[in-house]
């Protein structure tokens, strides 16, 4: 069985918790471990994985330069800084899979780009909060430098950037071939560099793809069995937190799109695993990344699927 799992920030960077190497490198080595077990079961595992926290570190590190030299630095552009964090976090799931994986067990990183529409309305409206915070004059200043959209978060200002629908997986082809050849495939990390055609040529773009939107149109692509997306929750709840809280079993696409959910934690896995299930008539789940062995079994998560109508609870 060919399965794509999704790996949500927190498998790479706990909440709270100081943004180093060691403590990234500590939190793959538990994401390996459950992993790895689908691979032992002789299942074909190919893998994305977000990068937010990767990214605003490397925005801090630039704007920590322009203050050093006491200059304006153009900063890096989010398609290299994207390309960046691929190939970081790659390296690191690659090494603590092999680590636990059989020698013979190949693996690979491919460094993914993901294609968007010039004419996506997310352009128009800029809501993805990236880099450090700064004070509204800070902000301004900036902002005027540089060309970017600022908005109020809390107390500061951050700089917001366009998240734009996936299209294409540019390499589809390779990533194909590796599967075939048995590897286990990184891709897609952080939703992919974002890129679109300009006068016939590829160019970067700055923006931000949804790491579980660019997963499902993986999945889907590469025609998976089932499309995992893994968080810190056992299952997809309703009234999340309150004494009234529900957790789903299972549920058809129509249904739990009704229910209704933040667009900033839940709402685009949802929207994720109910692309890919209509997509491909076959499962996708949200769960733990504790319960992997599970979920692939069916044991555990929320399924959604077009199987069954109407909504199944725990």
């Amino acid at each position: 069985m060919r399965v794509v799992v999704a790996l949500g920030g927190n498998a790479l960077q706990r909440r709270g918790e100081a943004m180093t190497a060691e403590n990234q490198r500590n939190n793959v080595k538990i994401a390996a471990a459950q992993l790895s077990e689908v691979t032992k079961k002789g299942h074909n595992l190919v893998m994305c994985h977000g990068n937010g926290p990767q990214v605003g570190l490397l925005g801090l590190q630039n704007d920590a330069y322009a203050r050093h030299v006491n200059a304006a630095v153009t900063p890096y552009p989010l398609d290299v800084l994207g390309a960046q964090t691929e190939g970081m976090i790659g390296y690191m799931i690659e090494q603590e899979l092999g680590n636990v994986l059989p020698f013979e067990v190949p693996l690979a990183t491919v460094l993914t780009m993901t294609e968007v529409d010039p004419k996506d309305p997310a352009f128009a409206n800029p809501v993805k909060f990236v880099g450090p915070v700064y004070t509204k004059e800070e902000a301004e200043t900036l902002a005027a430098a540089n060309g970017w959209t600022v908005k109020a978060d809390g107390e500061y200002f951050r700089r917001v950037v366009p998240s734009p629908k996936p299209k294409r997986i540019f390499e589809m082809r390779p990533i194909k071939w590796l599967i075939e050849k048995g590897a286990v495939v990184i891709a897609a990390g952080g939703g992919g560099i974002p890129t679109m055609y300009e006068d016939g040529k590829l160019v970067g773009v700055e923006a931000v793809i949804d790491k579980d939107l660019a997963s499902s149109l993986l999945a889907s692509e590469v025609d998976a069995d089932y499309f995992v997306i893994a968080t810190d929750v056992s299952t997809v709840f309703v009234n999340w937190g309150k004494p009234d809280q529900k957790a789903i079993k299972r549920a058809h696409p129509d249904e739990i799109e009704k229910l209704g959910f933040a667009a900033g934690s839940m709402g685009p896995k949802v929207e994720a695993a109910c692309e890919f299930a209509r997509k491909s008539g076959k499962r996708a789940v949200i769960g733990a990344l504790g319960d992997i062995a599970k979920i692939v079994e069916g044991e555990a998560g929320t399924i959604i699927s077009t199987e069954a109508s109407g909504i199944e609870w725990y």
